[in-house]
């Protein structure tokens, strides 16, 4: 081979690798991107309800839809997006869950009233369950193997300050601008990242498995069922025939989804992976996790804007040790894992998230400090800190290697589910309790919705507790399949 062939491809090799530099460099900006949109708008609307209440109107069950319609068809139909992407193209169904996410948003910030809001949240929804899930395997498809680790890890890292952030975000702009602006926010993010993802992203496919289009109705209908009749029981009463309907629908709906599971050739969550003490114990850890926590974060925001009389941008800045906590915590958290296995940190954070709560609840009155209320918050923030990182291990470790997108689908889909049936729970204790009548009367709601709160999470921490001991923390099989564990952090 002469000495210029060598040159040439020595060239053709440098250009090679520096394509694929881009390429991975554009779908991290543009993947992050998306999912910091998806991440942040969890969270970002709680600190702006009391506003959203003074200018649009509406009750307390219209409060939880404008959160829980938007967490219900994201976490409905989360597992079905990446079957759609496998089969009709990534980038393609990216592209339109992200041009759905981005209108939805549009339509949420200029809706005339509580009830296009609502519907608005719930399209965005929609758009976040195609798009969220296919962040991951098209940021898997441009990065080489070897880079992979640190390319999750600052995915992750977006995603965590999107979730930090949302409840401290939403307040200043609320204040400092309007409600409005919590969602022209993803506008034109959402405009820069289409044609990116147009021009910079690869297209590509999967294994081509086919959609479970009965399992998705079922799910769907049933968790909504569930949902509608928890959030209208209290206004309208639980002996109400819609609110019994609703629920006993909903309820055969999901025992049709579980039998459904069990015999279907292809189904959207085999059942069989329950038999599995590990992927059972975390699951439920996690669904009951965030039954208590989005719960209790929907009424604390109010609380402290309603009753301790602090501003939007005030109120975000004080959950910051709460919902900021893991961005500072979580790389101890790794570390313990490795050291001692996943299933006692997950349970010791769960504990600690439980005693936080239960501590929020003896100290809050209407005339509490910020003082008082702090070691709660972190105490809760820490613990939080300490689930997730080895949550996601322990979810990939429970199953085998080409189940794990399955696996984290489900996860994550259980946890969107838990914030749903968190916010309706605890607001139906706190309508039964109390009410938005007096600064004393919100008080007289929150402390047994906290206290439900707490007696949730200390559950979730039994439920890690089944889990099987390991000597060591559950190790990713291969750089690419650790791919899928990080769509299960929050959000």
């Amino acid at each position: 081979m002469s000495q210029q062939t060598q040159q040439t491809q020595q060239t053709q090799k440098t250009q090679q690798t520096h394509q694929a530099r881009r390429s991975a460099v554009w779908a991290l900006l543009v993947t992050s991107v998306a999912g910091f949109m998806a991440a942040l708008d969890n969270l970002v609307v709680t600190t702006a309800l009391p506003a959203i209440r003074q200018d649009l109107g509406g009750a307390l069950d219209d409060l939880e839809w404008t959160v829980s319609a938007y967490t219900l068809t994201f976490a409905c139909l989360l597992m079905s997006g990446a079957a759609l992407g496998d089969r009709f193209g990534r980038r393609r169904l990216f592209i339109a869950g992200l041009t759905v996410f981005t209108g939805a948003s549009a339509a949420a910030a200029m809706a005339p009233g509580i009830g296009s809001l609502i519907a608005a949240r719930a399209v965005q929804g929609v758009g976040a369950a195609v798009m969220t899930p296919l962040t991951l395997t098209l940021l898997t498809a441009a990065v080489p193997a070897a880079r992979r680790g640190t390319v999750y890890g600052i995915w992750g890292a977006v995603n965590g300050l999107a979730v930090a952030s949302g409840p401290l975000i939403g307040g200043s702009l609320t204040e400092h601008v309007s409600w409005h602006w919590i969602f022209w926010l993803n506008v034109p993010l959402g405009l820069v990242a289409l044609p990116l993802a147009r021009l910079r992203l690869a297209e590509s496919y999967g294994a081509g498995t086919r959609l479970d289009i009965p399992g998705t109705l079922l799910a769907g209908g049933g968790l909504f069922g569930i949902v509608y009749g928890l959030v209208r029981g209290p206004s309208d009463g639980w002996t109400d025939a819609v609110v019994l309907t609703a629920l006993s629908v909903g309820g055969a709906l999901l025992a049709a989804f579980t039998v459904h599971g069990s015999r279907a050739a292809n189904p959207m969550l085999p059942m069989r992976l329950f038999r599995s003490r590990a992927f059972s114990g975390i699951n439920a850890a996690s669904l009951l996790m965030f039954v208590g926590m989005f719960g209790s974060i929907f009424l604390l925001s109010q609380y402290m804007q309603g009753v301790l009389g602090y501003s939007p941008t005030d109120a975000g800045l004080r959950m910051l040790p709460w919902t900021g906590m893991p961005m500072l915590v979580a790389p101890l958290a790794g570390f313990l894992s490795d050291r001692v296995g996943g299933r006692p940190v997950v349970a010791a954070g769960l504990l600690l998230q439980a005693a936080g709560l239960g501590y929020l609840a003896c100290v809050v009155t209407a005339h509490a400090t910020y003082a008082a209320q702090l070691p709660a918050l972190v105490l809760s923030g820490a613990g939080m800190a300490l689930y997730f990182a080895p949550a996601a291990s322990l979810v990939m470790a429970s199953v085998r290697p080409h189940e794990q997108g399955i696996a984290s689908g489900a996860n994550n889909a259980l946890r969107e589910v838990g914030g749903a049936l968190g916010i309706a729970v605890m607001s139906s204790i706190f309508s039964a309790c109390g009410g938005y009548t007096s600064p004393q009367s919100f008080v007289d709601g929150l402390r047994p919705a906290l206290v439900t709160g707490a007696a949730v999470v200390a559950l979730a921490a039994l439920a890690a507790l089944v889990i099987p001991s390991r000597p060591a923390g559950p190790k990713p099989v291969t750089g690419a399949s650790t791919a899928p564990a990080l769509e299960t952090m929050p959000g």
